[in-house]
């Protein structure tokens, strides 16, 4: 695992992918439940945004991007360990902001792939199954309001393959497979 100078958090990890691992995609979530597990050693309150922010009371504390290469994904995390930006139109907070100390930053990053690397193992031994039980438990709760590119709606849960399920407005349930999505 890579990590960024002290501070805040930069750091990417590479999953190779093998022939008999869960769907792909389902490594946004896993990656999620690894880091609220590793932010939550520090503060509590902590709730997964579809598919892999982490946040507390509704400001981000920490972000995750994936990106595939043939076999391989590269999952990159973000965390605001000792400062956050001050972004217009959104609420961000830091480890320090919230606990009053920010964990090292190498530290942070070790106990981290630790817990990756756990989680990892079960969704290779497991499957998907326990890191979507995780997800939930660890999320925002079901009728959390959303906006998507989809509309607003309502946070309905997620389906069996991770996708997100947006309750509308007349009742109806869009399955959201990719996309940008806001607490309101």
């Amino acid at each position: 695992m890579w990590i960024s100078p002290p501070g805040n958090l930069h750091a990417s990890t590479l999953v190779r992918l093998q022939a008999e691992d869960p769907p792909a995609p389902t490594l946004a979530l896993l990656a999620a439940v690894a880091l609220h597990e590793a932010v939550s050693l520090h503060a509590e309150g902590l709730w997964i945004k579809w598919p892999n922010d982490l946040t507390a009371a509704g400001a981000k504390l920490a972000g995750i991007l994936l990106e595939r290469q043939s076999n391989a994904v590269i999952i990159g995390f973000g965390v605001n360990l000792a400062h956050h930006p001050d972004l217009p139109g959104r609420e961000a907070t830091s480890l320090k902001a919230l606990a009053g100390v920010a964990p090292d930053a190498a530290v942070f990053a070790e106990t981290l792939a630790e817990i990756f690397a756990r989680w990892l193992g079960r969704w290779r031994h497991e499957g998907h199954a326990p890191i979507l039980a995780a997800w939930r438990a660890a999320a925002h709760p079901i009728g959390t309001a959303l906006n998507t590119s989809e509309g607003d709606g309502l946070f309905d849960g997620l389906d069996d393959s991770g996708a997100l399920k947006l309750r509308l407005a007349d009742g109806s349930v869009r399955t959201i497979h990719a996309g940008d999505v806001f607490l309101i």
